[in-house]
């Protein structure tokens, strides 16, 4: 069974809506922290829509507006991300290792830390930052609110450590590496240092108030169950998260053996497995999708879920509000 797996892993072609977690592309100079010991190993990803990468170069896997941003952070152990606040709500579904989300401008506030199957949605005004505590490779699989997230605003301890490591965040937002010889170009910039004034206006969080930004994979939440697929609400009206995002993300499972209904969706939907293989059925193909594998169904197309293995298949839908 595990060599068949392989295979088909192998002999699979690549598809324009389908994102294997195999066939990311990284960006290791994504955001002005990234030559800062500690916060020099991470990976960044753009699946769809163009994020909030400070890197023009940032690879994009699936430009097609969503009205969302769907992204990754693969680090390892003791890799942090710095302090830094979003323009649109920032959630984050852990799918390997083991994570601390710190809130403060030293990350000094408030402390929660999840494991795979939690997820954490991140309001804006509020600086967070977040660590691989594990000791294995983690990964985390994200959605920003908006076709366009905006950009990042950093504590002000983070451009004194990139100043030492010759990186410069222009007010364009976009970044010039000194050490590779990069200058920053006539007419042009750097981003002013985030002033106190930037900084006072932000939120401070409780560790209780943080806890109640996060979903756990055992905690009681809405559940629909039909046949053998079971479905938990984690962010849309009625939930612990019901504040606006701009779309609804719901944790699926389905038992061996098990399908969903066909059904035909206006909007945009996108899947992300977390564990097992879910087979996707839509009107003229079919797709297979393996653990951290992300895909998008084309909007308006009937599709059914379908696991045909031995093994239970947990995976999200996320469907932007229309």
């Amino acid at each position: 069974m595990v060599m068949a797996q392989r295979l088909s892993r192998v002999n699979l072609e690549a598809h324009p809506r389908i994102v294997r977690y195999d066939e990311l592309i990284p960006c290791m100079d994504a955001f002005i922290d990234t030559r800062t010991p500690g916060s020099d190993k991470k990976e960044n990803f753009t699946i769809i829509g163009p994020g909030v990468s400070e890197n023009p170069n940032q690879h994009v896997h699936i430009a097609e507006p969503h009205g969302f941003n769907i992204g990754g952070a693969r680090q390892p152990a003791n890799c942090t991300n710095s302090q830094h606040s979003h323009d649109t709500v920032e959630v984050f579904y852990i799918h390997k290792g083991t994570w601390a989300f710190r809130t403060g401008e030293k990350g000094q506030d408030a402390e929660v830390i999840l494991k795979p199957g939690d997820l954490i949605s991140i309001p804006t005004g509020v600086f967070r930052g977040f660590e691989n505590i594990g000791d294995d490779i983690g990964y985390l699989w994200a959605v920003l609110g908006g076709d366009d997230p905006g950009r990042v605003l950093w504590a002000p301890y983070v451009f004194d450590m990139a100043e030492d490591y010759g990186l410069v965040l222009l007010e364009n937002g976009s970044l010039v590496d000194t050490g590779k010889g990069e200058v920053v170009p006539e007419g042009k910039s750097p981003m002013p240092v985030t002033t106190q004034a930037q900084v006072d206006a932000l939120s401070h969080f409780t560790d209780q108030e943080l806890r109640n930004c996060c979903i756990t994979s055992d905690e009681d939440v809405p559940v629909l169950t039909r046949g053998g697929l079971t479905m938990r609400k984690l962010i849309g009206a009625d939930t612990k998260l019901g504040w606006p995002h701009g779309f609804s993300l719901n944790h699926m499972a389905l038992m061996p053996g098990a399908g969903a209904d066909q059904l035909r969706f206006p909007g945009p939907e996108v899947l992300f497995v977390h564990t097992g293989e879910l087979v996707v059925k839509l009107e003229d193909e079919t797709w297979r999708l393996f653990p951290g594998d992300t895909a998008t169904i084309p909007q308006g197309v009937s599709r059914q879920f379908v696991n045909d293995t031995e093994k239970r298949v947990e995976f999200l839908r996320v469907r932007g509000d229309i």
